[in-house]
């Protein structure tokens, strides 16, 4: 597995990417905190999107029953692999990790060229 951090730049696109191909895919969140240990937040639930609002500095996971909100996050790793990508990790603003594990991977469609195609003489 590659696991990554993302630039806070890339956050918002990243996000928008993701949730492209989540359609019909399951996920779990587990946060984790010194204080708290490690906690299931939800477990293997259809899963509608993940994105990253600049504006209010904030991480939504968007799932079946539940909006999980993540505040003020400080970094956000991803892991993915040959077979695509497995897990999505946030430290938010208190210090917790909120891990978004995809029960399949995702295979990621490659980023869009911000190049436009030169026209043919």
């Amino acid at each position: 597995m590659s696991v990554r951090q993302l630039s806070k730049s890339e956050w918002q696109s990243y996000c928008d990417r993701v949730s492209k191909g989540l359609q019909g895919k399951r996920a779990q969140i587990e946060v984790a905190a010194l204080h708290l240990g490690d906690q299931i937040a939800t477990k293997w639930v259809p899963i509608f999107g993940i994105s990253y609002d600049p504006k209010d500095d904030i991480v939504e996971v968007a799932l079946e029953g539940l909006d999980h909100l993540i505040h003020r996050p400080r970094s956000v790793t991803v892991d993915e692999g040959t077979t695509g990508l497995s897990s999505v990790e946030v430290l938010d603003g208190e210090g917790r990790k909120q891990i978004v594990k995809l029960a399949e991977p995702l295979m990621l469609p490659p980023p869009a060229s911000n190049v436009a195609p030169t026209p043919s003489p």
